[in-house]
């Protein structure tokens, strides 16, 4: 899955990228077991959920601040490092019979909070690592790998693994987040690889607000970012029921859902593996205009559909075009913006972009409570539709220059199964 072409370092970054998100797909799940077995209380299940959700809503953008002030390579290695000791001492602590709920509520908080750090940092690290042109590729590469390490096979494994030991899936994830930050430091240290920007001295909120007005101030990069906003708000709807869409009205065997979810899986490796040659054919803006029009008409099959194999087929044409999206959202974001802004820009980026999930997921959760779940995927259908004609009148194949005056320490511009655009 990776490529030669795209040498050495990329190399590293996918696989230390790999082995943190086989960690993340053993120690979610299995997070939830282990609340499950000291507590019935859905309050606390649910509170275990939001304390990994939270930290990028909070400090999504201070993240991105970080990682354009600090060496890009060191801190994600440092944060990876920092990841494994505290996952392994839920482990021990998993072993020894001495991790009450608070101490895996704190655990999921801190670590997703160094994860905002994490990913703002290999985010603006990418394009010193793989030359611009090769971008949708690398992200394309990237997911790929996440997908097939965290969707085939670290979830499935978590389950098993939780069962054999309790321990063992936080004790894996800990080695995991070891070897990940290994692979990183291994990285070329050279300044272009390692650094940012010369020191700032602006306060964090000032060089928040920069790298907001950067994005807000180019029209393209803007309005790429506030269609993903608006598509996530259907992503989140269809994903908040499709379980219950599966089994009620698609008429999938319950022990089939696990095939039936894999299909996004399925889909989400192909959509991600050539990604890179449809930004070759297309350009990158227009090959983004024409995913979401595939994606509408995916999602009105789905929503006509009323079998588990069409279903299942309009799920994985779906999710291909989400990741597709996905790797060339980021990859023209990392060709555009300069790269002392890179981490802020694409922090903000992230943050807009997912601030519709939870309304699209409790919309489809009210919904879906008093009409049924066949709404809710017309709803999604129908905000594709509207999103996908806005796309064709909003983007236009040759991107604007800025218009916000490019930063000191800026060099020349180059720029998610669940609701992640």
């Amino acid at each position: 899955m990776t490529s030669s072409a795209l040498g050495r370092d990329f190399r590293l970054l996918w696989s230390a990228t790999v082995s943190s998100r086989f960690g993340d797909a053993l120690r979610t799940p299995a997070l939830a077991l282990l609340a499950a077995t000291m507590t019935r209380d859905p309050r606390v299940i649910a509170a275990v959920t939001v304390a990994g959700l939270l930290p990028p809503l909070l400090f999504g953008l201070l993240g991105g601040v970080y990682a354009d002030r600090w060496d890009r390579r060191r801190t994600m290695a440092l944060v990876d490092g920092v990841r494994a000791v505290v996952v392994a001492a839920l482990a021990v602590a998993v072993a020894l019979d001495r991790s009450p709920v608070v101490a895996i509520l704190v655990a999921a908080f801190l670590l997703a909070s160094l994860g905002t750090l994490f990913d703002s940092a290999s985010f603006a690290l990418l394009p010193a690592v793989v030359l611009p042109g090769a971008l949708p590729r690398a992200n394309g590469r990237l997911q790929a790998g996440s997908a097939v390490a965290g969707g085939f096979l670290g979830a499935p494994a978590a389950g098993v693994l939780f069962v054999l030991a309790p321990a063992l899936p936080f004790a894996i994830d800990a080695v995991s987040f070891a070897v990940a930050a290994l692979l990183v430091l291994a990285l070329s240290p050279s300044p272009a690889v390692a650094t940012g920007t010369a020191p700032r001295r602006g306060s964090v909120w000032s060089e928040i607000v920069e790298g907001v007005r950067w994005l807000r101030g180019h029209q393209t990069l803007w309005r790429i970012t506030v269609l993903t906003a608006a598509s996530n708000l259907a992503i989140a709807g269809l994903m908040a029921v499709l379980v219950l869409y599966a089994l009620d009205v698609l008429r999938v065997p319950p022990a089939g859902y696990g095939v039936f979810a894999a299909c996004a899986i399925v889909g989400g490796v192909a959509g991600a593996l050539g990604s890179g040659r449809l930004a070759a054919a297309l350009g990158t803006v227009a090959a983004l205009r024409a995913v979401l029009a595939a994606q509408t008409v995916a999602l009105v099959g789905f929503a006509l559909a009323r079998h588990p194999v069409p279903g299942g087929i309009a799920l994985a044409v779906f999710a291909a075009g989400t990741v597709v999206w996905n790797s060339l959202w980021a990859s023209y974001g990392q060709r555009q913006v300069p790269s002392g802004l890179l981490g802020r820009v694409g922090a903000a980026q992230r943050m807009v972009g997912v601030l519709t999930a939870p309304v699209g997921a409790g919309l489809a959760g009210l919904v879906g409570a008093a009409y049924g779940t066949v709404p809710v995927a017309g709803a999604a259908a129908g905000t594709f539709a509207l999103v996908t004609l806005a796309a064709w009148w909003a983007l236009r194949p040759a991107a604007p220059t800025p218009t916000a005056a490019p930063t000191s320490g800026g060099t020349a511009a180059r720029p998610a199964p669940h609701p992640s655009r």
